[in-house]
């Protein structure tokens, strides 16, 4: 798995702090992003950020290139509908070289559960292979491929809905390959905008665990923002 930081709103604190603050202020929001002192957006990033008041989050948006992870996990990511994604189409590239797989930990655990998977997966990349040589078009043979298979996708979503994002996916419930890429995306995003992605991550590092009786059980370390 490969996850890169193509592009974030530059200084997207201050954005978001300028936002807000042009509610209250005389003056333009230019002339806010340009004056405004460092004290005072950290002021009203804090305000924002204890309030609630999380529409301002959405003036600043980061894209991630993530390659090398499977259909099945960009199965799950899509569902975050406030988001922008394009990914690499099945119905338009042809993988006559083979079709690269993510194998799960749990597969490889034991020769047998491992040679099962190889079985099926090589079953299914010769069954795709024979399609295209007979002339069936990529986009029908591409049904035989499975939830294995390794796509490459864009992704770009706004400050609120990446700490949403992290809130569910960072939590151990979450399940694992999604959960490795969000916290891989939150290294990312946090040194640029540090005040705001102190506290990001599973709901347990703000306080008391949402899962209820679906708690992991594992004590999270609390994050401050002070």
């Amino acid at each position: 798995m490969q996850v890169e930081l193509l592009y974030h709103t530059p200084d997207p604190e201050r954005a978001i702090a300028t936002a807000a603050r042009l509610c209250y202020a005389p003056v333009g929001a230019s002339e806010l992003m340009e004056t405004m002192p460092e004290e005072r957006v950290r002021s009203v990033l804090s305000t924002i950020m204890r309030s609630g008041h999380f529409s301002t989050l959405e003036h600043a948006s980061y894209t991630f290139a993530i390659d090398g992870v499977s259909r099945a996990l960009t199965h799950q990511l899509v569902r975050h509908r406030l988001a922008s994604y394009n990914q690499q189409s099945q119905r338009y590239v042809k993988f006559k070289e083979g079709v690269a797989v993510v194998k799960p930990e749990s597969v490889k655990a034991s020769p047998e559960t491992e040679a099962a998977f190889d079985e099926a997966i090589d079953a299914c990349v010769a069954a795709y292979k024979k399609l295209l040589d007979a002339g069936v078009p990529a986009e029908d043979a591409r049904y035989l491929l499975p939830n294995a298979a390794e796509s490459k996708i864009v992704v770009t979503m706004n400050v609120r809905e990446l700490l949403h994002f992290f809130s569910l996916r960072c939590c151990n419930r979450a399940q694992w390959e999604i959960r490795e890429m969000a916290h891989r995306m939150l290294e990312l995003a946090r040194p640029t905008a540090p005040f705001i992605f102190a506290d990001a991550g599973a709901g347990c590092v703000r306080g008391a665990c949402p899962e209820g009786k679906m708690a992991c059980g594992n004590p999270y370390p609390r994050v401050s923002r002070d």
